[in-house]
């Protein structure tokens, strides 16, 4: 698909929602259309920005993914990168800005972000090429995680044991570099049990934690349909249990996380972290492409996808209060 962005006739206000991936848009169109809000959507996987242009008026939702590329959208992050600029340029209201798009392709910059905040990241080497890998493994010790930093969907994730097992893997048909070069070599954190914890926000405010169950693997997408290999099913969902939202959550991080996303210019994110042995919190990933799990929401009762819906509407509203708002067809 390709779109022309900065052409056409004015219309009144509406939420725009930046993607590439249509099945993750789904549970966030009945959303939308359960509220009667008012959307639109700009799938940018190819096209064309007019910058002489003036953007519509309206709220513009970021949801561009680092894992773009594995759809066969591979420059799709660089042309909103192109759009983010446009808008900002224009002063539109964005949810999930050109600083988030930084950090989403980005776990190098997403780390030295985190660290502003004194939020622990794993011990982490950036490297790039196989004898770099080789270099910073022996550094690091093992066992260790080897991960891309562009990422997204646990894309390159492999618990490596010793040196034996990180040559047989880099000369495998199944590793594969990230898609900017920079493989990630990072201390294995040894948790007291097979789960990590991912805790939602939106609008910056705290929404709910979910344990996730690591045990078959790292590929941790919570999505309803992400397309993971030729099976096209996500294994987020192959075991109903995978996602278990928790009824009450409480961390001492939850302030430095929340001041992380305000200065960053990131309004919805999932973040990602996992405990030792110690209680010690390590803080591995920031998701500002989040998706929910419909099996975990569907016991606890709250909604991803609608509490997003309810805060971009409220942000239209509040953003053109005296403007005609047209209701979602």
């Amino acid at each position: 698909m390709s779109v022309r962005l900065g052409t056409g006739a004015a219309s009144a206000p509406a939420i725009f929602v930046i993607h590439e991936n249509s099945d993750w848009v789904e549970p966030l169109r009945r959303e939308f259309a359960a509220l009667g809000a008012p959307y639109k959507e700009w799938f940018l996987d190819g096209g064309s920005l007019d910058l002489g242009a003036l953007p519509p008026e309206g709220i513009f939702y970021n949801r561009m993914s680092a894992s773009s590329h594995t759809r066969g959208h591979r420059y799709a992050p660089e042309l909103t990168g192109a759009v983010l600029a446009w808008l900002t340029r224009h002063g539109r209201r964005i949810v999930n800005g050109e600083r988030a798009l930084v950090l989403e392709l980005s776990k190098v910059a997403q780390y030295q972000a985190l660290a502003k905040f004194n939020i622990e990241v794993p011990a982490t080497i950036a490297a790039v090429g196989n004898t770099a890998i080789a270099e910073a493994a022996a550094e690091l010790g093992y066992p260790l995680i080897l991960k891309h930093n562009r990422a997204g969907k646990g894309l390159g994730v492999k618990l490596i044991y010793s040196d034996d097992a990180l040559r047989q893997h880099l000369g495998s048909p199944d590793f594969a570099h990230s898609i900017d070069g920079i493989m990630l070599v990072q201390r294995y954190v040894a948790a007291p049990a097979p789960c990590i914890t991912r805790v939602e926000f939106v609008g910056g405010r705290f929404l709910y934690a979910v344990r996730v169950d690591t045990s078959e693997g790292f590929e941790l997408c919570p999505a309803d349909a992400c397309q993971n290999g030729d099976s096209g099913v996500c294994p987020a969902v192959a075991a109903s249990e995978k996602f278990q939202i928790m009824p009450r959550f409480e961390h001492p991080l939850l302030p430095a996380w929340q001041a992380f996303l305000a200065a960053n210019d990131i309004g919805i994110a999932g973040i990602e972290f996992i405990e030792d042995a110690e209680g010690r919190a390590y803080t591995y990933d920031v998701n500002t492409n989040t998706n929910y799990n419909p099996d975990a929401e569907l016991k606890d009762g709250r909604r991803g996808m609608g509490a997003i819906a309810r805060y971009l509407h409220d942000l239209l509203l509040e953003t053109y209060p005296n403007a005609c708002i047209a209701t979602a067809a």
